[in-house]
């Protein structure tokens, strides 16, 4: 059965609920899947759960569901340049559950892998440990004790994610920044749909470039994309 599908629309059809957990690929206005998101807020879904390295802007990536009310819950490392996120936080409309950034990436790695939790010590000693089993391992100087806290892995109803260029069977290349959560937040869902710039042939890509095997991708779509900057910096132009 072929994984590529004409639309975003197209994609989801028949995977999407109210209720859901979604992973969503990006970082800052990076490797958003866009089309996707576009297509859930058109589909009207509500009440979902997103796990997230950040909630986009006020109008671009989750931004664009923040504004329709259709997010119960964020699962996040950051969450700035988001006025109407700030908004619903500070008004107990919106959920948050805020992790390390390094945390958010294993825990969602983790689910793909089949690992329900792992022991860290980031956020030992910090709010990130509140409410969270506590256990010391022999692994200071000399064996010494030290406190790790149990994280649980992340297994989403569906993943979304963009990449570069992907061949029909979901071989795909992730381009530079792209790559930081596209890969863990493709891994984590019992379903992943992936939006890129390219779609090629089979035996096109070269095997040693590749960032995530298709077994991980279960529908593809192509599609033209916007390429924003999140913060743009510039100089006066100095005259001749």
């Amino acid at each position: 059965m072929s994984k590529v599908y004409g639309s975003a629309a197209e994609a989801l059809d028949g995977l999407l609920q109210d209720d859901m957990t979604i992973a969503a690929g990006g970082f800052g206005l990076c490797g958003i899947p866009e089309l996707l998101l576009a297509a859930i807020r058109d589909s009207g879904a509500k009440n979902l759960t997103f796990a997230s390295n950040n909630a986009g802007v006020d109008d671009f990536g989750i931004g664009i569901l923040l504004q329709t009310r259709q997010v119960r819950k964020m699962m996040s490392s950051y969450v700035g340049e988001n006025a109407e996120f700030m908004r619903q936080y500070l008004s107990g409309e919106l959920e948050l559950e805020f992790n390390p950034q390094g945390t958010l990436a294993e825990r969602m790695r983790a689910g793909g892998a089949g690992i329900p939790g792992f022991y860290t010590k980031t956020g030992v000693g910090t709010q990130i440990a509140e409410g969270k089993e506590h256990k010391e391992f022999p692994t200071g100087p000399g064996g010494q004790p030290e406190t790790y806290i149990l994280e649980r892995g992340i297994f989403a109803d569906l993943s979304i994610v963009k990449a570069w260029k992907a061949d029909t069977t979901g071989n795909c290349i992730f381009r530079k920044t792209a790559r930081n959560f596209n890969p863990p937040a493709a891994m984590c869902g019992r379903t992943c749909v992936m939006e890129v710039e390219e779609i090629v042939e089979p035996g096109t890509l070269d095997p040693d470039c590749i960032h995530l095997p298709g077994i991980y991708v279960h529908r593809l779509i192509q599609g033209d994309h916007e390429k924003r900057i999140e913060q743009r910096t510039v100089r006066k132009r100095e005259e001749a």
